[in-house]
């Protein structure tokens, strides 16, 4: 199948079939916004709790492009040498020895043989200069995942790369990129994102999915999971979130816990198992304590009577 030219997708409606066909189902909001960082050629910052997909759009949108999907995962401390790039000195080293062991060291002048050692052979292309001098073929998916964990020094030097999608190595040159990449950038709201970053995006606030979108989803993701239990476990499942928990469960663990039940034998709730699968939903003791209390009987009756047609 050929890989579309994002300079022709016409409409969201386009992007939400296409995403949609790679098993990803987007709500109005967020196959606009995509939409639109596709024609205007701007990064697209997507906040949201954890779990409610950011990552799966850059996954997504890397299949239906038809580029790689090169990702820079963000941590404090991050500098430089892990996101753009670095040089390979165990491979210098050895081309030195090499020079020295076959005698044609003594034959150059030392200048010489230090500028060899700054090859482009020699150069570690990290996530930034990878998806900046990507070459021919369809362009990459650039994810710059979780940018809140990063410094702010770093931050401010991501904004510098997004304007202009080049970078200086001074010992070769200055790469730019032809065709830029498509660029995602997400984030859990740990810490506010500069409003800097943010002008340079275009922004979208990922939500979790309503219960019809949710059950939807496990419908796609686990086939195997009965229709009744789908709707069951969604529903419970948004009841459970809005129990305050320390960490709400995401789109991901609902599908766990759905093929987890369905493992068991299940197509409808049953309290026993719930109670014993809970770790696949929730990944605190202290959110586990927090259900219990809420009475989970409760939640499953409610789930129960939800309409899976």
């Amino acid at each position: 199948m050929p890989y579309p030219d994002i300079n022709s997708v016409d409409s969201a409606e386009t992007v939400a079939e296409a995403l949609r066909a790679h098993r990803y189902l987007p709500d109005d909001g967020l196959a606009t916004s995509i939409f639109l960082a596709l024609r205007l050629h701007r990064p697209l910052l997507l906040e949201g709790e954890p779990g409610v997909g950011k990552t799966e759009v850059a996954r997504v949108l890397a299949d239906w492009i038809g580029g790689p999907l090169i990702r820079l995962q963000c941590y404090e401390g991050i500098d430089v040498s892990q996101a753009v790039y670095e040089w390979d000195y165990s491979r210098q080293l050895l081309h030195i020895r090499s020079a020295e062991a076959t005698g044609r060291a003594a034959d150059v002048s030392s200048d010489d043989l230090e500028d060899e050692l700054y090859d482009e052979r020699f150069l570690v292309r990290r996530p930034l200069l990878q998806a900046i001098a990507h070459g021919a073929g369809p362009p990459p998916v650039l994810l710059i995942d979780e940018v809140d964990r990063a410094d702010d020094e770093f931050e401010a030097f991501l904004l510098e790369i997004l304007a202009d999608y080049s970078v200086t190595v001074p010992e070769i040159g200055t790469f730019s990129a032809i065709e830029p990449p498509i660029v995602v950038v997400t984030s859990n709201r740990t810490r506010d994102v500069h409003d800097a970053l943010k002008r340079r995006c275009l922004y979208h606030w990922v939500e979790h999915p309503d219960l019809a979108r949710e059950i939807s989803i496990i419908r796609i993701r686990a086939p195997e999971v009965s229709d009744r239990l789908a709707a069951q476990v969604a529903a419970a499942t948004a009841s459970i979130r809005e129990m305050g928990l320390y960490k709400p469960p995401g789109v991901a663990e609902t599908i766990d816990w759905a093929r987890a039940l369905t493992l068991l034998g299940d197509d409808e709730l049953v309290e026993a198992h719930v109670e014993d699968t809970l770790g696949t939903l929730l990944k605190y003791r202290e959110d586990h304590e927090r259900v219990r209390d809420h009475d989970l009987s409760v939640v499953l009756t409610a789930a129960r009577a939800v309409n899976h047609s």
